[in-house]
């Protein structure tokens, strides 16, 4: 669902006993679709469809070179270090790639989703993985060997005009990432953030917006590169100033024009 934020007065205070709107069955990110730090919530599910332009008899050839790969919830699918041995479609489930520092903080590079292939940015096998990839629920997941990879760019040049795009809708996607982390402050990142699950996830309430998607505090901090404890604080500081209401099951933006103005105005 996309929601724009309309510049609007906060609607009064509500009761204890006001009802709210009917919620759907909440959300476990990222959702439906593809979910990166970004400015927009316009392109995020581009990757998905990179392999569209495939004939019947092309995909069925890509099957038949690959591997059908199974991953349970939680279970890793390449670890950051080791061998590159190819790229992996996600054909079910979806997945959550992310970069270790030394120091151990993590950063939540993206959530990707059916239609997506993880592994990059190497193709042809070689190197090291420089990101891990994780299966955030049961995954069903297409391995095409770097050697299969090779052999299929040059027997099928439809083929090889998708993987094109594809290595394209990636490079816009850690692109956007790297501007965010690059131009906007910490305070901004994490107003964007809010603002992109309202759109994504949202249910209006008068002027309020309800988030309504299973987030934890660790998730947010991985995804706008700062701490926990640093996120807990913020939440708590935009619940004092009216901006957010967070309850054990939803985060509800309360003046979405002020959240807005936030990310404009170069934050706070």
């Amino acid at each position: 669902m996309s929601l724009d934020f309309e510049i609007a007065k906060p609607e009064p205070k509500r009761g204890l006993r006001d009802v709210g709107p009917e919620l759907p069955s909440q959300v476990i990110l990222p959702g439906p679709q593809s979910l990166f730090l970004s400015e927009t919530v316009d392109a995020l599910d581009e990757g998905s469809h990179f392999l569209d332009p495939l004939k019947l008899e092309e995909w069925a050839i890509l099957r038949s070179h690959g591997r059908q790969l199974a991953f349970s919830a939680g279970e890793t699918i390449f670890t950051q270090g080791d061998r590159h041995g190819g790229v992996f479609i996600i054909e079910r489930g979806s997945v959550r790639v992310f970069y270790s520092a030394p120091s151990g903080r993590e950063i939540t590079l993206a959530y990707w989703t059916p239609g997506n292939f993880i592994g990059g940015p190497e193709m042809t096998g070689g190197g090291t993985h420089i990101w891990s990839g994780q299966a955030l629920d049961d995954c069903e997941i297409l391995f095409l060997p770097g050697s299969v990879l090779r052999k299929l760019i040059v027997e099928l040049p439809n083929f090889a005009l998708c993987l094109i795009q594809g290595l394209v809708s990636k490079g816009k996607s850690y692109s956007a990432m790297a501007q965010m982390l690059g131009t906007r402050s910490v305070i901004e990142r994490l107003a964007q953030f809010l603002m992109n699950l309202g759109k994504l996830h949202g249910v209006r309430d008068g002027h309020a917006v309800i988030i309504n998607a299973k987030v934890t505090h660790d998730q947010i901090a991985a995804m706008v590169g700062s701490t926990r404890q640093w996120v807990t604080m913020m939440m708590k500081r935009f619940q004092k100033e009216g901006l957010l209401t967070v309850t054990p099951r939803h985060i509800r933006i309360e003046r979405p024009h002020l959240l807005m103005a936030m990310v404009s105005k170069g934050g706070a």
